[in-house]
């Protein structure tokens, strides 16, 4: 990787790129790493470029580029952040000493407080400044790539800490490729002979899918163009090694029952063309009902759009298909960094206050995307200095996969997988989970211990005048909220000491 090809990527993306100060940056991350290698042999700068070279295929401005150059000065240089601001100013500063301070960050037993304190600290500062984090996650995904070269016990250490922490909040930002190259590389070494299996497993069948793929899409093109329908890209998509195997685990490892090992992705001008096409290809191929998902309507919490659909094709076969735009295309990749293209804003706040009218469909979709982030700082603010219970709410609140479901009124209420109807009662309003005393899913009364599955229509029976939850409910519910707004009540009443 040099500096040309950095600048190049960083032009072709993002055309108000300050080339004269990402130059000076690495000048000066070349000067302070000088004589440094990686434990690969290579020269320490190869690092820090790859991490700015792979944020500047998403696009990031000219701010994040330098920070990313200069993420490791301060901590493996006898330079320091003083120098730093001097030389940059204090935006690239703030966002450098950030990163400094999640490098501490280690999943080590001995060391448990320790590790949980920083962990919050690492979150608050995305609440702060989410670039700090994107480098973090770029920086990440290179050490991953490089990690043959460090010994088993570290390997495992490593991949267990990115498989649980930074792969999950890739996903929470909706930054695809980080997300899936996190997760396998972690996966052979966390389950190596899970991976080797799946490995072995997908190669016999990937070959043979593929085929089936290309005679599809083939067929498929003469079909839409005859349709009239205009198509900007159509090709086949792998699954990635690590979700294909959480998959496989729900049907018994049997490969023949994953219909998206290879799925087909085609891109439309706009979203009306998403409906367009969906249309023409259930007109021509019978579709799987149940496995038809429309994510532009309703989007994924980490913001993903597409429309998913699985149709009989080919005399019989079970093929997947994928519609979106090219924006819904970027963003399923990029995520949160793809809201960041031409554009250079400091915080979360600062970025959803932009009132621009041709922003303005973007900029309320990631206000409800990352109503988490701004949770936080109130969660820091409710747990105090209880570390243990930031990370529990964390790990089931946040890294977890999350459910939609409906209330009556066609409201859209994101949960953690596994949310019960009380967790749902108190996303609603503290008073109705309250007075909850049962519940209905898609109309059918279930009890309020119940799963809610994706999808589902929640009614939450009341009683009128109830203003005590139960004390039982702390044995099932699952969302931090719910358990906090229950035992302040219940403090309130002295009916249980925590």
């Amino acid at each position: 990787m040099t500096i040309k090809e950095l600048i190049e990527t960083a032009k072709a993306k993002n055309t108000n790129i300050d080339e004269e100060k990402i130059v000076k940056a690495y000048n000066f991350a070349l000067l302070a790493h000088k004589g440094q290698k990686r434990k690969t042999g290579e020269d320490y700068i190869q690092h820090p470029l790859i991490t700015a070279y792979r944020l500047a295929q998403t696009g990031m401005g000219s701010k994040t580029l330098i920070a990313a150059l200069l993420h490791d000065v301060p901590e493996d240089t006898k330079y320091t952040l003083k120098d730093i601001r001097r030389e940059f100013g204090k935006e690239v500063e703030f966002i450098v000493s950030g990163i400094t301070k999640l490098g501490k960050i280690k999943l080590r037993g001995r060391k448990q407080e320790y590790y949980l304190e920083n962990l919050r600290r690492m979150f608050l500062a995305m609440a702060a400044d989410i670039r700090t984090v994107l480098i973090k996650l770029s920086d990440r995904f290179h050490n991953m790539e490089t990690l043959d070269v460090l010994p088993p016990k570290k390997q495992y250490r490593i991949s267990k800490e990115t498989m649980e922490i930074y792969a999950p909040i890739a996903n929470r930002l909706g930054i695809g490729w980080i997300k899936g190259g996190l997760e396998d590389m972690s996966f052979q070494y966390v389950y190596p002979k899970m991976y080797n299996e799946v490995d072995k497993m997908t190669k016999e069948k990937y070959q043979e899918r593929m085929a089936v793929v290309k005679k599809f899409i083939k067929e498929l093109k003469k079909v839409l163009k005859n349709e009239g329908i205009e198509v900007l890209d159509i090709h086949g998509r792998a699954k990635h090694l690590y979700r294909l195997y959480l998959k496989l685990k729900r049907h018994s490892m049997n490969i023949d029952e994953i219909y998206d090992l290879v799925a087909v992705r085609i891109i439309v001008p706009e979203i009306r063309n998403c409906y367009e096409t969906l249309g023409v290809i259930h007109k021509h191929y019978l579709p799987l009902i149940k496995r038809i998902k429309d994510y532009i309507s309703l989007p994924k919490p980490n913001g993903y759009r597409s429309l998913h659909t699985t149709v009989f094709a080919l005399g019989g076969k079970l093929i997947e298909v994928q519609i979106r735009t090219p924006q819904m295309h970027e963003e399923a990749e990029y995520g949160i960094a793809a809201h960041w293209l031409y554009s250079e804003k400091k915080t979360f706040a600062e970025l959803i206050a932009n009132k621009r009218k041709k922003e303005r469909d973007n900029l309320k979709r990631m206000k409800r995307e990352l109503t988490w982030v701004r949770q936080l700082r109130k969660w820091q603010e409710i747990s105090g200095t209880d570390s243990e219970e930031f990370f529990k709410s964390l790990r089931i609140d946040f890294l977890n996969d999350r459910i939609f479901a409906f209330t009556p009124a066609g409201d859209v209420i994101d949960l953690p997988e596994g949310a019960t109807p009380i967790d749902f009662a108190y996303e609603v309003h503290t008073e109705v989970g309250h007075s909850a005393i049962g519940a209905k899913a898609d109309g059918s009364p279930v009890p309020l211990d119940y799963m809610i599955q994706n999808g589902e229509v929640i009614e939450i029976v009341v009683q009128k005048g109830k203003k005590t939850p139960d004390i039982k409910w702390l044995n099932f519910i699952k969302t931090s909220n719910a358990r906090m707004k229950i035992k302040d009540v219940l403090k309130k009443e002295k009916k249980f000491i925590f």
